[in-house]
C-alpha cells in the first residue's frame, strides 16, 4: 500500500489514526511537531504526509513546502479543523493535495487516501506518455486565420528538429500547439515529456531536468532521473520557460548545446536526444531586453517561433470550442443538453474572454451542471460573463432580475454555493462545511436553486 507520515501534536489521535491506517495495510510513522516531521521525513521515504494544519512550532504549509523541495512527488494531506478549511483550500492551490475536515471521518480520509495513490500510480504515466494524436478529440481545428498559420507553421516545423518557441496569453492552448507539433514529427512514437517551469525553484529545476543522485544534497533519499533523459528520443515541453530564474538557464542552454546533461551529484554525464519546445504567455524579446531572460538561450531556442492568438481575436472559432466542450460536460455529469441559446452565443461573442479557451470551457461546464432545459441559457451564466459583455445582447432584457430584495438574496446565494461546490470539486460535506451549514441544508438548497449532481 502506501508509506504515510501522520503529524498531529495530539498524541492520542496521532497514535489512533496510526493504527486505523495500519490496519489498511499501510506502514505508518507518526511526528508531533514541524520540526520532528521534517526530522522523520529526510531519514526515510514517505509516499504521503498527513498533517495537521495548526502545529505547536508552525503549520501545515511549512511541511507542505519543505516536502515539495525535499520530494515533490510525495503528496501532501491536511487534517483542519472547520475554522482553517478557508486555509486549506488556499494551501491545495500551493500544491497540498486535498484536505480532510475534523473530526475525520475514517471513510473520508480512505477514500481521500486511495484517490491520491490512484493519482500517483497514473501520474507519471500521463506526465511522461506520448500526447493525444492529432485526431484526439480534445484537440479542435479552428477556422480563424491565426488557427490557419498556426496549422500551416505546425505542418512546417514538426518533421524537423528546430526548437520552437509558442506564444500566447494564458488559456489560449499552447500546449495543444506543442502536443500538435510533436505528433506530426518523427519523434511521435517515442515519449513527450511535459514540465512546468512556473512551480520550480533553482534547486528544485536542476533535479527536476537533470536528475540527481542519493545523498547529492540533503533529501536526496533515492535517485531520481531527470526529464531530459526520460524524454530522450522524444520532446520535452518546458511551459512558461521565463519563469525560471537566471542560473537555471545557464545550465539549461549548456544542455541544449552540449545535448549532455549530468545529474546532481554525478560526474556521470548522459547523452541525451530530445527536442525542445517551450512556451511562454510573456514576450520573451522583452524579457531579454529587460535582462530577465538570457539573451544566448533565447535564440538558441528561438529557430521557430508561433504565435497563438487570444480567443477575443479568433471569435470565429469559439462555436467550434464551444460545442466540444459541452459534448465533453455532457459525458462528465451525465447530461444530454443539445446545445446553446442565440443569447447566449450573443453573449459568448461579445465578452473579451480573459481566460481564453480555458475560461470558456470553465463556463461551459458550470453552465452544463446548473442547466435544467435542452439549451444553455444565459441565466445559466456567470453574472460576470453576462455584465462583461461589451454590449447587451439581443434579448439580454428577458432574463429575470431580482425585483426585490429576497430575489436578490437568492441570486446571490445561489452564486455562493455553486462557487462554494466549484471550489471543493463538488464535494458537499466539504462546500457545507465552507459554507457553515450541514449537509442537509445543502442538499435543500441545491435542490431549490435546480443545483442537482
Amino acid at each position: 500500500m502506501a508509506r504515510i507520515l501522520v503529524v498531529d501534536d495530539d498524541s492520542s489521535f496521532c497514535i489512533m489514526l496510526k493504527t486505523f491506517l495500519t490496519k489498511k495495510g499501510h506502514s505508518v510513522s507518526e511526528a508531533f511537531s514541524v520540526s520532528e516531521a521534517l526530522k522523520v521525513f529526510g531519514t526515510d521515504e514517505f509516499d504521503i504526509v498527513l498533517s495537521d494544519y495548526r502545529l505547536p512550532d508552525g503549520s501545515g504549509l511549512d511541511i507542505l513546502r519543505q516536502v515539495k523541495e525535499l520530494r515533490p512527488e510525495a503528496g501532501v494531506i491536511l487534517m483542519t479543523g472547520y475554522a482553517d478549511i478557508r486555509m486549506a483550500v488556499k494551501t491545495i492551490k500551493l500544491g497540498a493535495f486535498d484536505y480532510v475536515a475534523k473530526p475525520i471521518n475514517p471513510d473520508e480520509i480512505t477514500l481521500t487516501i486511495q484517490n491520491l495513490l490512484t493519482q500517483k500510480s497514473t501520474g507519471t504515466k500521463e506526465k511522461t506518455k506520448t500526447l493525444a494524436k492529432a485526431s484526439d478529440p480534445q484537440f479542435i481545428e479552428g477556422v480563424s486565420d491565426n488557427a490557419k498559420l498556426v496549422k500551416e507553421h505546425i505542418g512546417l516545423v514538426a518533421p524537423t528538429n528546430f526548437s520552437v518557441i509558442i506564444q500566447g496569453d494564458s488559456g489560449t492552448g499552447k500546449e495543444y500547439v506543442a502536443r500538435r507539433i510533436h505528433n506530426q514529427s518523427n519523434r511521435s512514437s517515442k515519449l513527450f515529456v511535459a514540465v512546468d517551469c512556473g512551480a520550480l525553484s533553482k534547486d528544485l529545476a536542476l533535479s527536476e531536468f537533470f536528475g540527481h543522485i542519493k545523498g547529492s544534497f540533503t533529501g536526496a533519499i533515492s535517485d531520481k532521473t531527470g526529464q531530459f533523459e526520460v524524454a530522450n528520443g522524444g520532446t520535452i515541453f518546458l511551459d512558461e520557460i521565463g519563469n525560471l530564474s537566471y542560473d537555471v538557464q545557464v545550465n539549461l542552454l549548456r544542455a541544449i548545446q552540449e545535448r549532455r546533461i549530468k545529474p546532481i551529484g554525478s560526474n556521470r554525464e548522459v547523452k541525451v536526444d530530445v527536442r525542445i519546445i517551450v512556451a511562454s504567455n510573456d514576450d520573451l524579446q522583452e524579457a531579454v531586453r529587460l535582462g530577465k531572460f538570457r539573451e544566448d538561450l533565447f535564440h538558441r531556442l528561438n529557430e521557430f517561433s508561433i504565435q497563438v492568438a487570444p480567443l477575443c481575436e479568433r471569435i470565429v472559432d469559439l462555436p467550434l470550442f464551444a460545442n466540444q466542450f459541452l459534448s465533453q460536460a455532457n459525458s462528465e455529469m451525465s447530461k444530454s443538453i443539445g446545445g446553446f441559446s442565440n443569447e447566449t452565443m450573443e453573449v459568448f461573442n461579445q465578452y473579451s474572454w480573459p481566460g481564453n479557451v480555458r475560461e470558456l470551457r470553465n463556463v461551459i461546464r458550470r453552465a452544463v451542471l446548473v442547466e435544467q432545459s435542452s439549451t444553455i441559457s444565459i441565466k445559466s451564466l456567470p453574472p460576470e460573463i453576462i455584465s462583461s459583455a461589451h454590449r447587451k445582447p439581443a434579448g439580454l432584457g428577458n432574463v429575470p432580475q431580482p425585483e426585490n430584495l429576497r430575489d436578490l438574496k437568492e441570486m446571490a446565494e445561489k452564486e455562493l454555493i455553486l462557487n462554494t461546490l466549484e471550489k471543493v470539486r463538488f464535494n458537499k460535506s466539504k462546500a457545507a462545511a465552507l459554507l457553515n451549514i450541514d449537509r442537509k441544508t445543502l442538499y435543500n438548497k441545491m435542490k431549490q436553486y435546480g443545483l442537482q449532481l
